[in-house]
């Protein structure tokens, strides 16, 4: 399923949110793997090391659906305590 073919993808969503917050703004609610890779890729701040690319990776399987849902959120979490983002 695509959207070449009219319809969107449906991603899973993780039955918890991690809650980030992002400089100075309020929290955030990261709701699964597909919202959890944008922010890796778009909104992590620069120092990015092992636990940012193994959450990256995570996060990757889990909306390829190579991996797990469960594994994503931990290894999301775990980069957002990592990078002192926890909200």
């Amino acid at each position: 399923m695509s959207a070449v073919d009219g319809k969107l993808p449906i991603f899973p969503l993780w039955e918890v949110p991690v809650y980030v917050r992002i400089g100075h703004g309020p929290s955030e609610a990261v709701d699964g793997p597909d919202v959890a890779l944008t922010y890796l890729l778009t909104r992590w701040p620069a120092n990015r090391g092992p636990v940012y690319h193994s959450a990256k990776k995570a996060c990757e399987d889990a909306v390829e659906d190579h991996g797990s849902l469960a594994v994503a959120r931990e290894a999301f979490l775990t980069a957002a305590i990592d990078a002192s983002l926890l909200g």
